[in-house]
């Protein structure tokens, strides 16, 4: 196990503490444009840390549960979609809206490029330690729906899909993809896109902080979360060579407490969108269904 970051438990203990002073007091009101037939979709408000108000869209089968259920974290990017309309027909769906972002964004509006950067010279105000909060809060709420199978319960999404499934156990299955802070500090010698590019800009602009923002990126790094995940986890993997190919996740893989599956990336959209879909539904006891339409016969 790679060594963990001075501090890096009491750091953690202290966001659930904090987390724990402040009641969820959840707040839900039906959306009919997105409602159907065969599910009711509401949205959601929760209490996080701060206090802050957080969101997302919950969905929620017709008929008798209880259901497997899907928690979606947040992306990078300051919008998040309701559910797709396939997996709103087979599981309760939540999709969470962290601080800042769209729909979420009162009284504070997150800025992209910029998100990855604000307060990362000081682990404690690091906007991410919030956010990461608010994923746990939005995990805590899809738990406790007495709609959702309690032994059936996914997330997936990118770093942050990892990190709530360590600290959240209850999660039997992780789909993650797109990792954002593993090895970030590697990648940004290696890139200059966005958002990892954020990382230089800051320090070519505070350069005397490289040490500080090392510090508060090991935090987040998924490897050292990563043994605490007991559920079920399926990792994307990219090329040969490549940043989030094979050699790169190695060592994550490894580290997951739980049992590991690796799906190789084709990049053709569809296979990749069907093959990932098939795999979460039979892990979660539903048919596969496709998001792109098939050529009849």
């Amino acid at each position: 196990m790679s060594d963990l970051p001075n501090g890096f438990k009491e750091y953690w203990q202290n966001v659930d503490d904090e987390l724990a002073r402040y009641p969820g007091n959840p707040e839900l009101e039906e959306v009919p444009m997105h409602s159907t037939h065969f599910c009711t979709v509401f949205w959601v408000k929760l209490t996080s840390i701060g206090p802050v108000r957080i969101g997302g869209y919950l969905s929620i089968p017709h008929g008798d549960g209880p259901f497997p259920a899907i928690m979606q974290t947040p992306k990078y990017g300051s919008v998040n979609h309701v559910p797709d309309y396939n997996d709103r027909k087979r599981y309760v769906m939540f999709t969470l809206m962290h601080r800042g972002q769209r729909l979420t964004d009162e009284p504070w509006a997150a800025a992209y490029p910029g998100l990855l950067t604000e307060g990362v010279d000081d682990k404690d105000r690091y906007v991410y330690r919030s956010i990461v909060a608010d994923c746990l809060r939005g995990a805590e709420f899809l738990q406790s729906r007495p709609e959702v199978d309690s032994d059936r319960i996914a997330v997936v999404g990118d770093d942050l899909a990892l990190i709530t499934a360590s600290r959240r156990p209850e999660f039997s299955h992780v789909h993650a993809a797109g990792f954002l802070f593993h090895r970030l500090m590697d990648h940004r010698e290696r890139s200059s896109a966005y958002p990892v590019e954020e990382v230089n800009d800051y320090l070519r602009t505070n350069p005397d902080d490289a040490r500080r923002v090392a510090e508060t990126l090991a935090h987040f790094e998924p490897i050292h979360h990563a043994p605490a995940i007991k559920a079920r986890t399926l990792l994307s993997i990219g090329d040969d060579g490549a940043i989030g190919g094979p050699e790169w996740l190695a060592q994550l893989a490894e580290q997951i407490g739980g049992p590991v599956e690796e799906y190789r990336v084709t990049h053709r959209g569809g296979t990749d969108n069907d093959s990932i879909d098939a795999w979460l539904a039979g892990q979660l006891g539903r048919e596969p269904m496709s998001k792109f339409r098939r050529t009849l016969p």
